[in-house]
């Protein structure tokens, strides 16, 4: 469920924000850590389970969650089928949040009156929702899954989120299954079992960066992406892998881009006994591709499919989640990142419609035209303190360490955001699960204001209640 409107992130850390980041995660691990998972209270009525069974705190998964979403929503045991179920079992929950917020922003440009504009601090607060989500998943039969998720935002509009089917355990092994369809890419720090609800915290800013002026809008691994999935682990799922080839078109149904657009997300992981510590996992992740930066046109608009002129792209890092104990635990994602010269000038935007790039044909880059690259790292940790009490942190950080254009300023885009709340649920059953949702959210962002180009500060405050059924 995306709660609230993206902002862009960032960049290359340098050694001292790097000591300021190994600081802030420092205070957090004192104060907090733990994991967590999207629940959907039709999979614990199924099999008579309680939500806490494979959720921390709902909706971030457990080792117990991560596994029996590995075997495609079952437990490996006689009840996996639908056909054992009473015929009135219907595997549907929908998720909404009523919510109190107050959002300051600074740097927002205003008519000055004179035909100019100055840029001032707007900040309002009220009561709001976020949007609906229906989930509806489990077995057709044994080893035959789905998931599908109809989706709307706040004002009701809707879309499909999820839409996929899955081959489970091909040829009786564990190591072969096949997924169809849309679906989120296997980051083992998932954005859709998120904890956070505010707008620049309730999503991964690693996962959606794009450097200032790039044109590259289809490499943002929070989104769910079209295409095909070939995963496997092992039985107690310490070992994993994942190979996904998708379209270049961010989730976007209708083949909007061109022939021979598509990317690939690799990801594997190894956990470990630490003993008393508990399991720990390290792993990584490269996702790589190329997308047309032009396009033919009809009466002056772009045609959609007829994407030309294909650039690529990368994303890749490390990820790792590390326990002390039943109570705190930390995760951690590094990224590096790059795309072509041809997006960090603005091609390639079709997204946003912006044509005046993206249809001359013949076009060259202007000299000295280089690919913009960038560096980042993500540090969560959370404190369970019971299973009806977990506190939450986050610190982001992005930094840019090559520009497309000779010249630009070497921290332009560059994003910090902070991060800290705690939920409360006074139950989470088979039934139903409520929480009690509390966060603040600072973001900054270096040179990206409209009319003076300085420094951009947002922040948000959050309180509401998180409810499925």
């Amino acid at each position: 469920m995306r709660m609230w409107a993206q902002s862009d992130p960032c960049q290359r850390p340098q050694r001292g924000n790097f000591f300021l980041a190994a600081a802030f995660a420092l205070v957090f691990l004192i104060l907090g850590a733990s994991p967590s998972a999207n629940a959907l209270p039709a999979f614990a009525r199924k099999y008579g389970l309680r939500c806490s069974a494979c959720h921390e705190s709902w909706p971030m998964l457990n080792y117990f969650g991560q596994k029996f979403k590995d075997n495609g929503y079952q437990l490996m045991n006689e009840r996996d089928s639908p056909i054992w179920q009473n015929p009135g079992y219907w595997p549907v929950t929908f998720r909404i949040t009523p919510i109190w917020h107050r959002v300051s922003q600074g740097k927002v440009p205003i008519d000055n009156g004179t035909g100019g504009q100055v840029e001032e601090r707007v900040t309002s607060s009220g009561f709001d929702i976020s949007g609906l989500d229906f989930h509806t998943g489990g077995t057709l039969e044994k080893n035959y899954s789905f998931y599908v998720l109809p989706s709307s935002d706040n004002t009701g509009a809707f879309h499909f989120e999820s839409v996929f089917a899955r081959l489970d355990n091909i040829g009786g092994s564990p190591w072969v299954n096949v997924k169809l369809g849309k679906f989120e890419l296997d980051n083992l720090l998932s954005e859709k079992r998120i904890l956070t609800l505010t707008g620049n915290g309730g999503i991964y800013q690693l996962y959606h960066f794009m450097p200032v002026g790039d044109g590259n809008d289809l490499g943002q691994m929070g989104d769910n992406q079209l295409g095909v999935e070939v995963m496997g682990h092992s039985l107690n799922d310490r070992t994993r892998y994942s190979v996904s080839l998708i379209s270049s078109n961010d989730g976007n149904v209708g083949l909007p881009t061109g022939a021979e657009s598509y990317s690939t997300f690799i990801t594997g992981s190894q956990a470990f006994d630490a003993g008393k510590l508990g399991v720990q996992r390290l792993g990584f992740y490269v996702m790589a591709g190329q997308a047309p930066t032009t396009w033919q046109t009809s009466g002056g608009s772009l045609v959609a499919g007829s994407g030309t002129n294909n650039k690529g792209f990368s994303r890749e890092g490390f990820v790792g989640q590390f326990y002390f104990g039943q109570h705190l635990d930390v995760q951690v994602v590094t990224q590096h990142g790059e795309d072509s010269a041809w997006f960090g000038q603005g091609y390639g935007d079709l997204a946003s419609g912006a044509s005046t790039l993206n249809n001359i044909g013949g076009a060259t880059l202007p000299q000295g035209s280089r690919n913009p690259t960038w560096n980042g790292v993500l540090v969560e940790p959370h404190y369970v303190y019971s299973p009806q009490l977990i506190f939450l942190a986050r610190y982001e950080t992005i930094r840019m360490s090559q520009q497309s254009t000779p010249g630009t300023r070497s921290d332009l885009g560059n994003v910090t955001t902070y991060t800290v709340g705690y939920r409360y649920n006074p139950f989470m059953t088979s039934r139903a699960g409520f929480a009690w949702h509390n966060e603040f959210n600072l973001f900054h962002q270096v040179g990206t204001s409209a009319v003076s180009n300085t420094n951009i500060n947002t922040s948000e405050l959050l309180t509401g209640f998180d409810f499925d059924f």
